[in-house]
């Protein structure tokens, strides 16, 4: 039995509890005419096992690549075993076999890449949803399982979060730049590995989403960095002027 309807009247955070309290199998697609944008999540007996968004659909194995996890020659020799395998095997299955990567590593991998397509559905506050029930060969191959109500409440603080961080980073269409500085006003530069790595990709022409994408970070965590960046005076933040409205757009709160 399918269950839909829009977002403005049951709210995603109802749909997944829903699912969560009546410990649901099958297969919730969510879509987004204003943001150009879709996203499908597994549930399996209530908790999430799988999800998936248009906006980032990058494989898993890309995002390994990325993140300096595997090298192409891994992923190259993994596909070739795949297919050998008549596509009976999971990518990763074979990454694991030949010793490129830990089962733990992998399973860290992919619970971090269905978060982020959580956490990103959980902003949404217009839309249409559809359940349906029933498991699928994608529910039998996941390798997570993770807490429904957890996410949940990681997804509610960084959507608290978020509505801070708009303050001084309204959109993820902006642009950084360095700030221009004199010799005695020049901020004192004490900061993280990760924070080196959001400003080593300031260039003055890629958006903040473009540098999230190309780190393989999520847009909160970029965001976050750069709201750090921009209240110690390192950065500014340049809105193109013919940005979309759908580009602006921050997570809604």
């Amino acid at each position: 039995m399918a269950i839909e309807g829009p977002l403005r009247e049951l709210g995603i955070h109802d749909v997944f509890q829903l699912l969560d309290l009546s410990r649901k199998t099958g297969t919730l697609a969510v879509a987004s005419e204003l943001r150009d944008n879709s996203g499908r999540v597994l549930f399996k007996n209530g908790r999430v096992v799988g999800a998936n968004i248009k906006s980032n659909p990058h494989r898993i194995g890309d995002l390994l690549v990325k993140k300096g996890r595997v090298s192409e020659g891994d992923i190259t020799r993994a596909l070739k075993l795949q297919r050998d395998a008549g596509g009976q095997r999971r990518l990763g299955d074979f990454l694991i076999d030949f010793g490129a990567i830990t089962a733990k590593e992998l399973e860290r991998e992919v619970r971090e890449q269905v978060e982020t397509v959580i956490f990103e559905l959980l902003s949404w506050r217009e839309g249409f949803f559809k359940f349906e029930d029933g498991p699928t060969p994608e529910h039998e191959g996941s390798i997570v399982s993770i807490s429904t109500e957890s996410l949940l409440m990681e997804g509610a603080r960084r959507i608290d979060e978020w509505s801070r961080i708009a303050d001084r980073v309204p959109s993820l269409a902006c642009v950084p730049v360095l700030a221009p500085v004199t010799g005695e006003d020049a901020p004192r530069m004490d900061l993280l590995p990760n924070e080196w790595e959001v400003l080593a990709m300031i260039d003055g022409a890629k958006d903040l989403r473009q540098i999230a994408e190309s780190l393989v970070r999520s847009d909160f965590d970029v965001a976050k960095i750069v709201y750090g960046l921009v209240s110690t005076g390192v950065v500014e933040l340049r809105v193109p002027p013919r940005a979309s409205r759908r580009s602006l757009a921050m997570p809604e709160v």
